[in-house]
């Protein structure tokens, strides 16, 4: 009896062993992952008529340096790849195309843009690679039933429009609307969305609407219509270098409407300071973001932390722009998405994590703003904060507004 007990312990050993595998091979990649690398792909503009959103793509990439420096996510050290598509929708297909092929990245985040994302959408959906958090606020991209692999992560354009829409019929009921706005699904989503929240009145509010291309090389005559028009409230839907041009544009024919901004374009460094910061003065827009040039947040320990990573890792990043705060918060949003992975590095786990967000609060969103997701809501932030520019500074109006989505 004694021999045959003795015998059995190999095997007994030896099933133990096995029993323990298991959770060493928990570990599961797709492409683009490792025991030691998360690949991440990125397309912005940094050159073209939007190249001022190239600081969201430079901001990224120093937040992305402190996690390494850090120690990485979960031992995992970020090989962030990034490349310029110029603002041209050909270029981004080109650029995704080789982000997935050849540099075989896990996901693409933030690729920026309402017409790039667009003519890689379908590209994306077919690989069945995440399109995470792309940089535009687009309605369209939130439709997981359609397109389960792309997710937005700023509020939306129509919901941002319905906001500005409920504050125009609450202060200026009898106001006559202008309009400029991007002759593309970036601009037309704003347009909608005014005009969803305006309801029937929208016909007999609004007097123009002024379309412009992106390769046209100025608003002027635009601005010069929409005064002409008779407009006493402006809607400005525009990327930075055409919101600038037409803040200067109106104060040089001494056109004073209210102003509505689209919030991405009111960046300080980047848009008010190129238009004139007297120019800019009075402007409204809305935000979900701490303004960094805002004193009141100097004792903030979320801004504290923000200016000492602008110190350490991105010392000449400009801390006056609003650009600058957005990079580090989307990335802090991506480096949470890729920790509540673990060691399940796959795509399809990337996007399961994703749409598990649940009041994930970031040191850099307005107090009562938190980032919420499911697996039928993939809009991760939905509310909002009117603002009016003093001249220095962005000075907050009223409550925190919902410009919630319902999903399809």
């Amino acid at each position: 009896m004694k021999r045959h007990l003795i015998q059995l312990f190999p095997t007994i050993a030896l099933g133990l062993a096995l029993g323990m595998l298991p959770a060493t091979a928990q570990k599961k990649y797709d492409s683009g992952a490792t025991d030691s690398e998360i690949k991440i792909g990125h397309i912005n503009p940094y050159s073209g008529p939007a190249s001022a959103y190239g600081l969201i793509g430079k901001t990224i990439a120093a937040y992305f340096n402190k996690v390494n420096a850090e120690g990485g996510i979960n031992g995992r050290k970020i090989n962030f790849i990034s490349y310029d598509d110029g603002y041209s929708p050909p270029k981004a297909v080109e650029q995704a195309r080789k982000l997935v092929e050849s540099d075989e990245v896990l996901l693409i985040f933030q690729s920026l843009g309402t017409p790039s994302n667009t003519a890689i959408q379908k590209y994306m959906n077919a690989k069945k690679v995440p399109q995470l958090f792309v940089a535009t606020g687009a309605t369209k991209w939130g439709d997981p039933q359609n397109f389960p692999w792309t997710m937005g992560w700023q509020p939306s354009y129509q919901g941002e429009g319905r906001i500005y829409a409920k504050y125009i019929l609450d202060t200026h009921p009898n106001a006559k609307i202008g309009i400029l706005y991007q002759n593309d699904d970036y601009g037309k989503d704003y347009v909608k969305g005014l005009k969803d929240g305006l309801g029937q009145k929208a016909a007999s509010m609004i007097v123009s609407e002024q379309p412009y291309e992106t390769s046209d090389p100025t608003v002027d005559s635009q601005i010069v219509n929409l005064k002409a028009s008779g407009a006493d409230v402006f809607f400005n839907v525009t990327t930075p270098k055409f919101a600038a041009q037409a803040i200067k544009k109106a104060a040089e024919i001494d056109w004073k409407p209210v102003h509505l901004l689209n919030n991405v374009s009111q960046s300080v460094g980047s848009v008010l300071k190129p238009a004139g910061l007297d120019n800019a003065k009075g402007i409204l827009s809305s935000y979900y973001l701490k303004d960094a040039t805002d004193p009141a947040w100097k004792d903030d320990a979320g801004y504290k932390d923000w200016l000492a990573f602008m110190g350490k890792y991105f010392s000449d990043g400009d801390k006056t722009s609003s650009f600058t705060v957005y990079g580090y918060a989307v990335a802090q949003t991506l480096v949470q998405i890729l920790q509540q992975c673990g060691d399940n590095l796959t795509r399809e786990n990337v996007m399961k994590q994703a749409a598990n967000l649940r009041n994930l609060k970031l040191g850099m969103l307005l107090p009562g703003i938190t980032i919420n997701t499911s697996p039928t809501d993939f809009y991760p932030i939905e509310q909002m904060q009117m603002q009016r520019f003093t001249g220095e500074r962005w000075e907050s109006l009223g409550p925190i507004i919902s410009g919630e989505i319902t999903a399809k």
